[in-house]
Order: C-alpha cells, then sequence, then structure tokens
C-alpha cells in the first residue's frame, strides 16, 4: 500500500540539498536522522491518506482494482491507524529539527494530503504532486540552517517539473479511466499526444533548474555530470514511450526516474568530498 520503493524519489534530492546546506562542513549526525525519519514519516501518510481518498476509484479501475484496501487484504481502519500515526511522527520529527522545521509541519502536511483530492478539481494536480515532493529539498535545507535561501527553493522548483513530467506520463494509463470519471488528469483533458508533449516541456523546465542547482552548490564537472546524467535519463524516458504504445511505462517511470534521483544524489556527494 505504502510502495517504500517510490521514497527513491525524493529523499536523494532531500539528501543532495542537505549536503549542499552544510557548505564547506556537513550535517550533524542527528539531523541526518531526523530528516530521514521526517521524509519517510511524511510520505507513509500522504501515501496512506492517497489510499484511502482513493479507495472507491482504486476499485473501479482495473489497473488498481488488486491494490490493498480495494483487493480487501487491509482495512481502512488500519490505514486511517497508518495515516495518523505517520503525521504525528512528521511532526514528531520536525520538532527535533529546530522550531522553523515544527512550524512549517502543518502546512506541509496539508500540501502533502491535498493533492489525494486535486485531480477531482483542476488538470494542474501532476504540478501539485510536483510541488508536494518539490518541498522535500527546501524542507531539508530548512533543517540544517534553519532559514530559507534561493537555491533549495531553485531546486524544489526543478524537482517539481520534473515530477510533474513524469506522472504526466505515468497517468497516460489511465487517460479513459480519468476521462469516464470526470478525473482531471492532464491525458484525461488534452489527450495522449499533447500530454507527451506537455510533459517534455516539464522536464525541459526541470533540467534548466537543476542546471542552475548545480551552478548555486559550486559548479565544477562532477555537478554538471550530473545533470548531464539527469538530461540522458530523462531523454531516454521520452523515448521509451509514444502514445500509441505504453508498453514501457513502468521503466520510463520506476528504473528512469529513481536512477535519475539517485546518481544525481550520489554525484552532488562525491563532489562535496572531494572539494
Amino acid at each position: 500500500m505504502i510502495a517504500f520503493k517510490h521514497s527513491v524519489f525524493a529523499l536523494p534530492f532531500a539528501l543532495m540539498s542537505l549536503v549542499t546546506a552544510a557548505g564547506d562542513g556537513w550535517p550533524m549526525v542527528r539531523i541526518w536522522f531526523w530528516v530521514i525519519v521526517a521524509m519517510v514519516a511524511a510520505r507513509t501518510a500522504a501515501m496512506s491518506f492517497n489510499r484511502l481518498v482513493d479507495h472507491h476509484l482504486d476499485a473501479q479501475n482495473p489497473r488498481t482494482a488488486n491494490r490493498s484496501l480495494p483487493a480487501g487484504r487491509l482495512s481502512r481502519r488500519f490505514a486511517w491507524f497508518v495515516t495518523i500515526i505517520a503525521a504525528i511522527v512528521f511532526v514528531g520529527a520536525a520538532a527535533m529539527l529546530n522550531r522553523f522545521c515544527l512550524m512549517l509541519a502543518l502546512p506541509t502536511l496539508a500540501v502533502l494530503l491535498g493533492y489525494s483530492y486535486a485531480k477531482r478539481w483542476t488538470s494542474a494536480a501532476h504540478l501539485w504532486l510536483g510541488f508536494a515532493l518539490g518541498i522535500a529539498p527546501i524542507g531539508a535545507w530548512i533543517a540544517v540552517t534553519g532559514t530559507i535561501a534561493i537555491q533549495p527553493v531553485v531546486l524544489g522548483a526543478a524537482v517539481m517539473l520534473w515530477v510533474a513530467g513524469f506522472d504526466t506520463i505515468y497517468s497516460l494509463q489511465d487517460e479513459s479511466f480519468d476521462r469516464s470519471h470526470e478525473l482531471r488528469s492532464l491525458p484525461a483533458r488534452f489527450d495522449s499526444r499533447r500530454s507527451l508533449w506537455i510533459a517534455r516541456l516539464f522536464h525541459l523546465g526541470a533540467l534548466a533548474g537543476f542546471t542552475a542547482f548545480a551552478i548555486a552548490a559550486g559548479g565544477g564537472w562532477i555537478r554538471l555530470t550530473a545533470v548531464a546524467a539527469a538530461a540522458v535519463l530523462m531523454l531516454w524516458q521520452h523515448r521509451l514511450i509514444d502514445a500509441d504504445d505504453l508498453s514501457a511505462v513502468d521503466a520510463a517511470f520506476f528504473t528512469a526516474n529513481g536512477l535519475l534521483s539517485v546518481v544525481m544524489c550520489v554525484l552532488f556527494t562525491l563532489a562535496k568530498l572531494v572539494g
């Protein structure tokens, strides 16, 4: 139900922001620990709540009918328990970081949980999801410095566009279902071909944001190599997908984007290590 493997999308960017925010030094161990706890808890709360909100829709959609709630393997009571406990843990982790993080904890939860309703009233739901994940590097920066700065905002905006792009690609699978149930995904509104072009524009914007953050973080060939790797992986996922052939959507969605976030995080950390 929670799909922990999908943490690979946001967590590496939070860690990338974490090491960059520390400047010439490294974050304290307790900051690493509580940021990771906050990330896991926030994502667990958001994912569990999303399953609750979409329970009846998942049951009607052949692609999602085998998920834990519609298939009856888990109860709604259990899902509510997980959501509430994870939300409490998230707020507690924010409190252990600093006062600014604690102040932002409830608004952040509102964004994360609010996404579950977004597709019911706006085609910008893909950007809402991107914003929800783009908060991660901003929050990690605040965890280290206690303040906000332009660098994590740039990275957060890049993550937002990157996520919006690949979520648009993923939602191509549900174009007919979304349209018939009056859900406002981009494919349901514009059709698959035009949605793919929108996804490409999102990813061009993401690439520009990644480049700007790499330069702001100190530049150098390792960080720029990270951006180049991101460009290659984004190009690869777009070459995998055609409006008339979605057979490779899992590789485009999980493999390409999971590699992108991990490779960027590793290379940015390596750049910090070698100075």
